[in-house]
């Protein structure tokens, strides 16, 4: 059974551990730095990433997320947050509120790589990708525009997957995370 650590210091983290302990992972909700250690994953929640960047310096967390070596999954902040711009970790470049304002928030389907069925994916302030780097893969988009991505142990999202009852991007992180504890081992 995979430790799955959700940042916990801002937005819909208790979503994300509830679908993780539906998938059966254990969720530690982090807080502190040395709540990282032994994680077999982190996930970086939705929020509002200017709070959230703020409160991981104030409690430490932004090199402990920095040396951090399992996989990591963004959502919405948490793919700003991970960007060039931010903690640097994922070779991407987002522009924030990409797709509007909260009141231009949506809801649409969207193609998922290797999936026939549609996933459909909430979209609140949500980030849109202005640059990618080459090593960068599109798992799902929106309009020709993509919206899931994956950087080596890296997802990320520009909506938000935990509001929805659909587990498959969740599923697609714990099998990240199985296949990098593969290689680690």
């Amino acid at each position: 059974m995979e430790t799955i650590g959700v940042l916990a210091v801002q937005g819909n983290f208790r979503e994300h551990a509830a679908m993780l302990r539906r998938l059966g992972a254990r969720v530690v909700e982090v807080r502190k730095p040395e709540q990282l250690d032994g994680l077999d994953g982190l996930v970086i929640p939705g929020g509002e990433s200017t709070a959230i960047m703020r409160l991981i310096r104030l409690y430490g967390l932004e090199e402990a997320i920095e040396r951090f070596t399992a996989p990591i999954f963004g959502t919405c902040a948490g793919m700003i947050l991970l960007d060039r711009n931010h903690l640097g970790l994922v070779d991407l470049a987002v522009e924030r509120n990409g797709y509007g304002r909260q009141v231009a928030s949506f809801e649409a389907d969207l193609r998922l790589e290797g999936d026939e069925e549609p996933l459909r994916g909430v979209f609140i302030r949500a980030p849109r990708v202005v640059d990618e780097g080459p090593e960068v893969q599109t798992l799902a988009s929106y309009e020709g525009e993509p919206v899931l991505l994956r950087d080596g142990r890296f997802l990320v999202a520009s909506f938000h997957p935990e509001l929805t009852d659909d587990t498959r991007v969740h599923e697609r992180f714990l099998e990240l995370v199985r296949q990098e504890a593969n290689v680690r081992a």
